[in-house]
């Protein structure tokens, strides 16, 4: 299942909810991500024992939780400054 998805299972968990309880409920299942695949349970775990008051911070607690197979390019950013000695493109005005 897609992130998006696991944020839909968590939203209709009744709360307050441990991290427990979504462990045993969601656990097994599997969350594509753009560089690899994560289990939820395992994801969750990662935050340690909690209880969570609502979804949204159990939502927290997953992205949190995921790890560099969630990002697309690592270290990758098209805002930082060139490095020194590097010649960028020029600038343009409008």
């Amino acid at each position: 299942m897609r992130l998006k998805q696991t944020g839909d299972l968590i939203d209709a968990h009744e709360f307050p909810a441990t991290t427990e309880e979504l462990i045993e409920a969601y656990g097994d299942q599997t969350i594509e991500l753009p560089n690899g695949t994560a289990r939820l349970g395992t994801v969750l775990s990662r935050a340690g024992a909690e209880t969570y008051t609502d979804a949204e911070d159990a939502r927290s607690a997953l992205h949190c939780g995921l790890g560099h197979e969630a990002i697309g390019r690592r270290y990758y950013s098209d805002r930082d400054a060139y490095a020194t000695g590097e010649e960028g493109p020029q600038q343009v005005s409008f």
